[in-house]
């Protein structure tokens, strides 16, 4: 009864291990890609060029900065030069952080947020340009693209 039972034990215990293996060999981890780019950024360089590499499935935000007061800003849609590659999920404007008294900062610059998920393999861009979008408004002021390489 004793040897019944230690092999039934050890039974369980190497299919504990074939299972632990398996699930951790079959699941990729998926990751969070933060790419940010801030004012200083843009006022030294004003066209800021990145890559990227990440794994199908990675979702990838870019984080760049934005002032909405002075009438620029970056274009919603980024222009995705594949986009069976790469999709962008969301777009949203993050106002600046309040004051100590919990005023607005008027004048101060805040940010525009992206998301963007891996869809497949291969190598994409992402371009974007900071402007003023009404007629005659100044155009691709800055500009930022993000080369990514889906692996």
């Amino acid at each position: 009864m004793k040897v019944k039972l230690a092999l039934l034990g050890m039974m369980a215990l190497v299919a504990l291990i074939f299972a632990a293996c398996g699930g951790a060999e079959g699941a990729a981890e998926l990751k969070q890609w933060d790419v940010i780019a801030s004012c200083d950024n843009f006022f030294e360089q004003g066209n800021i060029t990145r890559n990227l590499e990440v794994a199908v499935g990675d979702t990838i935000t870019v984080t760049l900065c934005s002032n909405a007061s002075t009438g620029f800003k970056w274009s919603e849609t980024a222009q995705i030069s594949d986009p069976n590659k790469l999709e962008q999920v969301k777009h949203e404007y993050v106002a600046p952080q309040a004051g100590g008294d919990g005023a607005p900062l008027v004048g101060a610059a805040g940010k525009e947020v992206w998301t963007f998920k891996a869809l497949e393999r291969g190598t994409t861009t992402v371009a974007m340009e900071y402007s003023r979008p009404w007629e005659g408004g100044e155009k691709g002021v800055w500009t930022f693209v993000l080369t990514v390489t889906v692996e």
